[in-house]
């Protein structure tokens, strides 16, 4: 047996610590956030530029981010500095579990959460931007509460009766301040449907005509239908309310998370994934949280013909609400 001197031992001792320790700098500076980065502002500016694209393509298309109401004010309260580029480039703000949900569905919101959030959607008020809140809730005393309150607060909003966001809840019977007016603008609204599971529904059409049969002011609905998206003459059909009056249709679009069963989702990404792509979301099966200031990911839900928006756009949608603007504080917890 070859004995190896102690010298050329300690040499090799040495290069494999080195290699050993490269591996491991290499490893977080991959994983490491970039040196000096405000993940809040680059949500703001990923929303600034996603409004700009869509506005110079229809100008009266509206832009609503849900959740992330910190992003207002340089602080995240509402005692900081309001960002008046943020403000300008949306139209209206949606907040979710504001009165019942946070803790958990058909349960009350804490009032301290409560007072924080309501503190912010007040200055959204005040900045003129209209606030959708939607309330997880299916009680009937909690359910005219929920809608009582925002309603005093000049919100307008939805008391969903599924977490799923898969029903139109059959209480009330009409729409809370139902309504036969045209609605040419956001700031008309004074309730909406949020619609954008239909897995209850087995055609396109059922569900079509299910929404046609309501008076909601707005529509809140996904692009897709079993994995196809809506055209221009199916959303042509849901723009009147069934009293005759007309109305906004929204399409939602995850911007904070990546979704593994949308049109844009590439199965190697799980094996090999992309710079943009992190961990999936341990509460939403499928969702995974992304790096939204990547080129690569902007590329794939605005910026060119071939986005997600765009299809939303040529599809006839009148607004976009965007979720998980929230997805900062992911970056903000774990980096």
């Amino acid at each position: 047996m070859q004995i190896i001197p102690e010298t050329k031992m300690k040499k090799i001792s040495v290069f494999i610590i080195i290699t050993i320790i490269f591996f491991f700098v290499s490893c977080k500076d991959e994983n490491n956030l970039p040196e000096g980065i405000d993940v809040r502002q680059e949500m703001r500016d990923f929303v600034i530029e996603l409004s700009v694209y869509a506005k110079n393509i229809k100008s009266d298309f509206i832009i609503i981010p849900q959740n992330g109401q910190a992003l207002i004010t340089d602080t995240g309260d509402e005692n900081g500095t309001v960002n008046s580029e943020y403000v300008a480039a949306i139209d209206a703000t949606g907040r979710e579990d504001l009165f019942y949900g946070y803790s958990g569905d058909n349960q009350e919101t804490p009032f301290d959460d409560n007072l924080e959030m309501v503190a912010l959607c007040n200055l959204f008020e005040e900045n003129s931007i209209q606030v959708l809140v939607t309330d997880y809730c299916w009680d009937e005393q909690y359910v005219d509460n929920s809608y009582y309150e925002s309603n005093q607060a000049n919100y307008i909003s939805f008391a969903a009766d599924s977490r799923e966001l898969n029903t139109i809840p059959t209480y009330p019977i009409e729409p809370y301040n139902v309504n036969s007016e045209n609605i040419t603008d956001i700031s008309m609204a004074k309730n909406f449907l949020y619609l954008i599971n239909p897995e209850n529904y087995s055609t396109k059409a059922e569900m079509l005509n299910a929404i046609k049969a309501t008076n909601y002011d707005l529509v809140i609905m996904d692009l897709f239908f079993d994995d196809v998206a809506l055209t221009a003459q199916d959303i042509a059909q849901i723009k009147s309310k069934n009293n005759g009056g007309l109305r906004k249709v929204i399409s939602y679009m995850s911007v904070g998370e990546a979704e593994d069963y949308r049109y844009y989702w590439q199965e190697d990404w799980k094996n090999e994934k992309p710079v943009w792509l992190e961990n999936e979301n341990s509460s939403w099966a499928g969702n995974y949280k992304v790096r939204y200031w990547e080129q690569e990911w902007k590329d794939i839900i605005f910026c060119n013909q071939y986005s997600y928006l765009k299809k939303i756009m040529d599809a006839g949608f009148d607004c976009v609400y965007l979720d998980i603007i929230d997805g900062y504080e992911y970056f903000e917890e774990n980096y």
